[in-house]
């Protein structure tokens, strides 16, 4: 294990130092001035949108089968406290994270109305109406926060909470005998 982490420790040293190494200026056309820093193109409109669809596709994967999920973790609890083991952390943090999907669900559904909608792109995501697409990357962006902001942290928690269980509740190793 330790010599694994080592390793990679290594080769992302190298990677790092071949990255530094590596200049960061662009050249540019003579007859073409470089884009102003901060400046919204259309292109950094897409990209932007781009970036939002992935985020509400990912974000749509965590509300999809959340019913199952759930009754999969709490039948792992109920399990766990069959065995004598203590899950009060456990149920705290699976009924917190429940109770926050629950309730960020609508403000998810808000964010879906946007992207059904799309005002300023059309459906291959390019940029048809420069101040629609900028409105309409602004309030996703938004309304993406919302979301998370409803979530509070409660699947991080809850994910925090199983991997201290399983600290806590490792099993003990049999001391190895040579010989």
């Amino acid at each position: 294990m330790k010599n694994t982490l080592s390793k990679i420790l290594m080769a992302v040293l190298v990677v790092a130092m071949v990255v530094a190494a590596v200049p960061v200026t662009s050249a540019y056309a003579a007859d073409e001035p470089p884009p102003v820093r901060g400046e919204v193109t259309d292109e950094k409109l897409e990209q932007a949108w781009e970036l939002q669809l992935n985020a509400y596709e990912r974000m749509g994967k965590a509300f999809d089968g959340i019913e199952e999920r759930i009754a999969k973790l709490q039948e792992r609890i109920d399990k766990a406290a069959e065995n004598g083991r203590d899950v009060a952390a456990l149920q705290a943090a699976l009924d917190a994270y429940e109770e926050a999907m629950l309730a960020a669900r609508p403000a998810y559904e808000d964010v879906g109305e946007i992207v059904d909608a799309h005002p300023g792109f059309d459906d291959d995501g390019s940029v048809t109406d420069f101040d629609a697409a900028k409105s309409t990357v602004t309030e996703m962006r938004d309304q993406m926060k919302d979301v998370r902001s409803q979530m509070g942290g409660t699947f991080m928690a809850l994910r925090e909470a199983f991997r201290a269980f399983r600290e806590e509740n490792r099993p003990e190793r049999a001391p190895r005998q040579d010989g």
